[in-house]
């Protein structure tokens, strides 16, 4: 089975629901196990996250790679869960976001298992896309010690190396109005428009005109609202969610203070995660950039990525850890698609990293394994 029919397969699935979660999992579990990989399966919540490894033992000297996806996805509609071809265009819900990546990653650590010079880890998490980010499974099992020297988690790049991610930070807007009968609205005070004045001055605080060397600004999106309780009357309420993507070095505690100082409104943080950032100079990010430029034959810069992942577990435990995907566009939206070619080039690279890296360390001088400052 090569990638891309491996991504058709795991579209098909509706991750977005527990069951296919669960179902999906069950499938990477034996694709791989059939492949001579062994699989562990751990729950988290009621949901299955797959560990698996090829290569040498661990702890004996030779460097350790994770190789990191989900298998979840935002909902979508019945069709999106059909894989179409268009050309070069693979679509589907997930397959830029990041059922592509994954299935080339599968593919990968098959095309590396017979190596003896890198322990490859392979890490399936079934929760990336929630809300619930406290407590993912992710960071339950690095936690627990599941260690290594670099990480790779396969988003959607572009084929090029996202060092930096931004923050996330999710805030519950109230807005406070005035009741009044639905026929005299001039005698209340209307929370719902009002929210959406609170909205576009949030919109307008100067934390969201700042900009950092990767990126050109945060972006602040209206998750949801929800106001009123009858059609004849005034609403005195207005909830809004804000999903709040913050820049590396700008303080979350200090926008969500910005925000409260807008009149008439309550605001809490419902869950927050920090930006992701590990340093280009680093010599597994200078591997695997070089790894990349010799597999796909195009130039490999340093990006940063608005999206959150779960690259953030890995580095709060000390592991540099990367964002490196396939190429395509419309991830969570209606015509998500990922490029066919690039999947090819995708696998390429990952099994190119992993056959290069240890003479890339020796000739690097013996740096030190573990995440740089800079």
């Amino acid at each position: 089975m090569d990638e891309q029919v491996l991504c058709e397969r795991l579209i098909a699935y509706d991750t977005s629901t527990p069951d296919g979660i669960r179902a999906a999992q069950g499938f990477v579990k034996g694709w791989l196990e059939a492949r001579g990989i062994d699989v562990v399966d751990h729950l988290h919540h009621g949901l299955p996250v797959l560990a698996g490894r090829v290569g040498p033992p661990l702890g004996h000297g030779h460097p350790t790679l994770v190789l990191h996806g989900h298998v979840d996805v935002v909902p979508g509609n019945p069709g999106q869960f059909v894989a179409q071809v268009e050309g070069d265009r693979l679509i589907g819900r997930g397959a830029y976001d990041m059922k592509g990546g994954l299935a080339a990653m599968m593919c990968a650590l098959h095309d590396v298992a017979a190596q003896r010079e890198v322990a490859v880890r392979f890490l399936c998490a079934p929760d990336e896309e929630s809300e619930d980010v406290d407590t993912r499974s992710t960071d339950v099992l690095v936690d627990a010690g599941f260690d290594a020297d670099f990480a790779i988690t396969g988003e959607p790049t572009d084929l090029h190396v996202g060092v930096q991610a931004k923050g996330v930070l999710a805030v519950r807007v109230v807005v406070h109005g005035r009741a009044a009968h639905g026929s005299t609205p001039w005698l209340g005070d209307n929370a719902i428009t009002k929210a959406i004045d609170v909205f576009r001055r949030i919109e307008t605080l100067p934390f969201s005109r700042e900009s950092s060397e990767l990126f050109d600004r945060p972006s602040i999106n209206l998750g949801r609202i929800q106001g009123g309780d009858a059609l004849n009357k005034v609403a005195d309420r207005c909830t809004m969610d804000l999903d709040i993507r913050y820049l590396p070095g700008q303080d979350p505690g200090e926008i969500l203070e910005a925000i409260r100082r807008i009149p008439d409104i309550e605001a809490r943080k419902t869950f927050a995660r920090v930006p992701a950032r590990v340093s280009r100079q680093h010599p597994y990010v200078l591997a695997l950039c070089d790894a990349v430029r010799r597999s796909t034959d195009q130039e490999i810069v340093s990006v940063g990525r608005d999206g959150a992942s779960d690259a953030v577990s890995f580095q709060a435990a000390g592991i540099p850890a990367v964002e490196f995907g396939p190429s395509g566009a419309g991830h969570h939206g209606p015509d998500e698609w990922v490029s066919i070619a690039s999947l090819r080039r995708y696998r390429k690279a990952l099994a190119d990293f992993v056959g290069g890296l240890p003479a890339y360390l020796t000739g690097a001088g013996g740096v030190p394994l573990r995440a740089v400052k800079g």
